[in-house]
């Protein structure tokens, strides 16, 4: 049996302007590294053997700061990164909204028949994502993990352990910033413990 704690990196500088960030990366604001204190802090008496980490700077910085003095290996990995969403990246959302509507609603609302213009789409995501968790359960089997990722992949990869339709990939908890998860590989099967926790913040500033 593995156990995976999972979570979203602090929230960022383009979170607070309400820009797309797939990809390209923006920088934690103090918020954001102050969430991943509380979450490390919170985290203090779980006894974790690895921290995988997406490779992208936001979450790289979340997770060193969850990680604190501890001396738990922290490795990242191409795989775990944000859906790749092409032309979208680094522009603000009421602007993707404006230009392309059918767009921007097919991804928030029929999610199923989106795909990015030089980017992925969700089932790709999915894919990519669950093979890597998939591996990772393997070389950890046995061992408590904690995978440091993106909103959208914490979406996809929920949708992968409950079975779910692409369609249904925004249903369930919000994964607000280092909102938590907890899941486990049993045998064949994955048991989803809790999603999108976020009882570990010390202000109502979340996003």
């Amino acid at each position: 049996m593995t156990k995976i704690y999972l979570t979203r990196h602090g929230q960022t500088k383009w979170n607070l302007e309400g820009r797309m960030q797939g990809r390209k990366n923006s920088d934690l604001t103090p918020l954001g590294e102050e969430q991943a204190k509380w979450l490390g802090q919170s985290l203090q008496t779980v006894p974790l053997d690895v921290i995988i980490t997406s490779s992208s700077g936001r979450a790289v910085q979340t997770a060193e700061w969850i990680r604190g003095d501890r001396t738990i290996p922290l490795k990242k990995t191409d795989q775990l990164q944000e859906i790749h969403l092409g032309e979208w990246e680094g522009k603000n959302q009421s602007q993707i909204e404006k230009s392309q509507p059918l767009e921007y609603k097919n991804f928030w609302e029929q999610p199923e028949t989106f795909a990015a213009e030089a980017g992925e789409d969700f089932t790709q995501v999915i894919e990519r994502t669950s093979q890597e968790v998939e591996t990772l359960a393997r070389t950890y089997e046995g061992k408590t993990l904690l995978l440091v990722t993106h909103a959208v992949v914490l979406k996809c990869l929920m949708t992968y352990f409950e079975k779910k339709s692409v369609k249904d990939v925004w249903s369930g908890a919000f994964m607000h910033s280092t909102a938590l998860s907890l899941v486990e590989k049993q045998g064949d099967d994955w048991k989803v413990h809790f999603q999108g926790d976020i009882s570990h913040h010390q202000n109502s500033s979340h996003a």
